[in-house]
């Protein structure tokens, strides 16, 4: 990252706020790197670069940060960031937002700020069933971008179909999430078993082990190869002749290499 003037002064820190990113390993390998986490803006300093992180954060969070003059480095995904114009300028038009996401994760709460907090959120069928709605109110639909495409598709129908009409419905789910789930879903199809890497609190990640676990394969997910446990994970990679590996979005590619190594030298023995 490159400082503003004055911000590589002694004390300067490089703050990333909130976790940059919910990958365990590369939050700790930033630490090792001096960068700090400090989430109390009012203990931030006039020189601090603060680092907004993949996620996105809340947009009045955002407006308090510049106001306080500190050097923004603005690290949101670019589909996210997207995701986020394109809620507030649905919501700028009139009605309500109704997300399909996980509730508390961070990307969501950022997501909903754009839209004035206006907004029913829903994480699966059932609490797509629980939802308040009023036939006669305005509604459009939007997703958190780790969303899995085709249950948003089933959600869209069923919204409409509950509210007796069409429904506006904005495309923000990510290219690589819609890409690596079929990827993901075709795969364990041909496989005795699946590895997936990543952090276990990564929504792209956590979906993946999913779709492969739904499809009846077992599934094996770790943040990294030193996690396998030497007993029932090891054992079915063991006995596996054929196994599939996939990974989150964010995950370090040396973890996936040390993994595609480890299932390489594994293997059943003849």
């Amino acid at each position: 990252f490159r400082a503003k003037k004055g911000t590589d002064a002694p004390g300067s820190r490089l703050n990333t706020f909130v976790p940059i990113i919910h990958n365990t390993v590369v939050r700790q390998h930033y630490t090792g790197m001096g960068v700090i986490c400090e989430g109390d803006p009012e203990k931030l300093r006039d020189s601090d670069r603060v680092v907004i992180r993949a996620h996105g954060i809340p947009r009045p969070l955002e407006e308090k940060l510049e106001a306080m003059g500190v050097h923004i480095i603005d690290a949101t995904c670019p589909k996210v960031k997207k995701a986020q114009l394109a809620i507030g300028k649905e919501y700028a038009k009139g009605g309500v937002l109704i997300l399909f996401g996980e509730n508390e994760h961070p990307e969501v709460k950022g997501l909903l700020s754009y839209a004035a907090d206006n907004a029913l959120v829903f994480g699966d069928h059932d609490e797509l069933e629980e939802l308040p709605l009023d036939p006669g109110s305005p509604y459009f639909l939007a997703a958190q971008t780790t969303q899995e495409r085709a249950t948003f598709k089933e959600a869209r129908m069923k919204l409409e179909e509950r509210l007796g009409r069409g429904i506006r419905c904005l495309d923000t789910i990510c290219d690589a999430t819609r890409d690596r789930q079929p990827e993901v879903h075709e795969l364990a199809d041909k496989v005795e078993a699946m590895a997936v890497v990543g952090g276990f609190n990564i929504g792209n990640t956590r979906r993946l082990a999913e779709v492969a676990r739904a499809k009846g394969v077992p599934t094996i997910h770790v943040e990294k190869v030193e996690d396998i446990s030497q007993g029932f994970e090891r054992d079915v990679l063991k006995a596996s002749r054929l196994v599939g590996l996939t990974a989150g979005a964010s995950t370090p590619e040396e973890h996936i290499n040390a993994m595609q190594l480890y299932l390489e030298t594994i293997g059943p023995q003849d």
